[in-house]
């Protein structure tokens, strides 16, 4: 009887064994498909597109410096027709196209923030693009009296915000699968702020 006391009692713990072993292995599986849907349709497009806004605008400010290497935006001088007119050029090919595709990963996968709220980075960035569809129209139509924003771009914000983001669920993922973590040589060292005016 003692024997049979037994069996069962190591049966039961196998059992207890192979399910729970089971449902962690259920829940880490359940976990990395929410990661790699929040690197793939979330935080890598919003880092990938905030990067590239931001290193295309460095490219502008660089090409159109004034002698003491600020930018037309960022001088005591206003800029000239010329400057502005390379900005609508530019802001038009290329920051209003990229700024409205951040947007819209915004506004239609919210639901793979890691935050239970919006972060106030991500609403400012939605108001800013909001503020540039009012000005991309009055350019449509001719009129020049502005050339930014009415909502300034959150850039350091944003790009703190999209940088941590990432590299922190790119290390959730990489624990997830078993390898180690690599976000400094993943992603370098920059550091500076931000783009579209």
């Amino acid at each position: 009887m003692g024997t049979a006391i037994v069996t069962v009692a190591l049966a039961l713990v196998g059992y207890l064994a192979t399910y729970l072993n089971g449902l962690r292995l259920a829940q880490r599986h359940a976990r990395l498909t929410r990661v790699n849907l929040q690197l793939s349709e979330f935080y890598g497009p919003l880092f990938a597109l905030m990067e590239a806004n931001s290193r295309t605008y460095d490219t502008f400010s660089a090409k159109y410096a004034r002698p003491d290497g600020r930018d037309p935006f960022r001088h005591d001088d206003p800029p000239t027709e010329q400057e502005l007119a390379q900005w609508r050029t530019w802001a038009t090919t290329v920051f209003i196209p990229n700024i409205r595709a951040m947007r819209d990963v915004v506004v239609t996968k919210a639901d793979l923030l890691i935050e239970e709220e919006m972060p106030p980075a991500l609403l400012q960035l939605c108001a800013h693009v909001s503020g540039y569809e009012i000005t991309a129209a009055r350019w449509a139509q001719g009129e020049y009296s502005e050339h930014l924003s009415s909502m300034p771009f959150p850039g350091r914000e944003l790009r703190e915000y999209t940088r941590d983001r990432f590299t922190r669920l790119k290390s959730e993922q990489s624990a997830l699968l078993g390898r180690g973590s690599g976000r400094g040589a993943m992603l370098g060292d920059r550091r500076r702020s931000g783009p579209a005016r």
